[in-house]
């Protein structure tokens, strides 16, 4: 299994975080921030061979 490392930023705290992604398939889960422990929904999806990771503040 291939993984990946994508930088970001949390949607609730706004501090850098650096996420661990699997982009051999689009897909939704949570995790929580390493940061301020806050839950966030992290969706891959694949463009042109590439993962987009995308991250929402879960309420």
């Amino acid at each position: 299994m291939y993984l990946d490392t994508h930088k970001t930023n949390c949607p609730h705290c706004g501090e850098m975080i650096e996420l661990v992604v699997d982009p051999s398939a689009d897909q939704e889960y949570i995790e929580d921030c390493q940061v301020c422990c806050c839950p966030m929904m992290v969706c891959v999806i694949m463009r042109e061979g590439q993962p987009e990771v995308s991250v929402l503040a879960e309420t």
